[in-house]
């Protein structure tokens, strides 16, 4: 059996597929040519991140699929419920990179509290001439400890958030449509732990009291974060999206960075992705990175290897 890894595979994951005899292919098939390159090689299971879609199209073009797998939590660059419908499985790892995402939202909170975003910019150009100028520039920061943190969507990363947050010393407030409350365990290194016990609240509660806000939702309709949102929220917020481009209006984003209700931001996901509005890129307020949420070494280990055990449980134990 083939597996096509179109946007890649850890080494991990190869192995574990290859050891019980599937034959992986890493190669990165355009998405005009998927259809063609899945039906001239037999490809049982394409394998995708936030690259590849994998639309009715192919479904319907492509007989010899049996699973999609998705890299990652969200799958809505693939037609889930059709593909179900069609007989086909529907994979995801919606744990393996929690952790990978929440560390992320914290390098965007301390850059953008230090103003690291902007410093980084700035001083390679006029550092060896304008060094008091720009320390006086970035001489205003905040701690993150003893500040409250707001958390909108309280699931796996959103809670691996709020255990950083509770580590550093922030209070945390949560909002979620359908967790009333969750048992947060924070794990120190020495094998102690604790638990806290948080009960989320309405959305607008949580616009109104965090000093710093986080985003970890699905995709929408609609903007989740809009004028009225920002009208809600306390002058001098940070903004952090990690979660999907869109969820979040930019133009009035950049309209309250301008205004200073929103002090800061940390963009890792984009409206307009793969290609930002230039207004978002050039903003010296805003933190930003190309969607690497879940790119780091150990969460694309999990992944492989997640995503390896699934298809070996349905393809192989099912077989039997």
């Amino acid at each position: 059996m083939k597996v096509l890894a179109n946007d890649g595979v850890s080494q991990s994951g190869i192995d574990a597929l290859e050891a019980a005899g599937f034959e992986v292919s890493t190669t990165t098939v355009a998405q005009e040519q998927l259809i063609n390159y899945i039906n001239t090689n037999d490809i049982d299971v394409i394998l995708v991140r936030s690259a590849t879609t994998v639309r009715k199209e192919i479904i319907d073009s492509c007989p010899s699929l049996k699973i999609i797998g998705r890299g990652g939590v969200g799958m809505d660059n693939i037609d889930v419920d059709y593909a179900r419908e069609k007989g086909l499985h529907v994979i995801n790892t919606p744990a393996a990179s929690s952790q990978s995402v929440a560390e992320l939202v914290f390098a965007h909170l301390y850059g953008g509290v230090r103003f690291l975003h902007d410093s980084n910019r700035n001083m390679p150009l006029d550092g060896d001439t304008q060094f008091k100028k720009l320390k006086k520039s970035y001489a205003k920061g905040v701690e993150l400890r003893g500040k409250t943190i707001g958390i909108i969507g309280f699931g796996r990363i959103g809670q691996e958030v709020a255990k950083i947050a509770l580590g550093v010393g922030m209070k945390v407030i949560a909002s979620d449509l359908f967790i009333d409350n969750a048992d947060v365990k924070v794990e120190f290194f020495n094998g102690q732990s604790i638990t806290v016990s948080i009960e989320t609240q309405s959305m607008e509660s949580v616009l109104k009291e965090a000093d710093f806000i986080t985003l970890h939702i699905p995709s929408q309709k609609d903007y989740v974060i809009a004028e009225k949102e920002f009208g809600m929220m306390k002058d001098g917020v940070g903004l952090i999206n990690a979660a999907r481009g869109g969820i979040v209006n930019e133009v009035e984003l950049v309209k309250a960075l301008n205004s200073g209700k929103v002090a800061f931001a940390g963009l890792d996901t984009f409206q307009d992705e793969p290609k930002p509005a230039v207004q978002i890129l050039m903003n010296g307020k805003i933190s930003l990175t190309p969607h690497i949420g879940a790119a780091t070494n150990e969460a694309q280990d999990r992944i492989g290897t997640e995503l390896a055990s699934q298809i070996k449980n349905i393809l192989l134990v099912d077989k039997k």
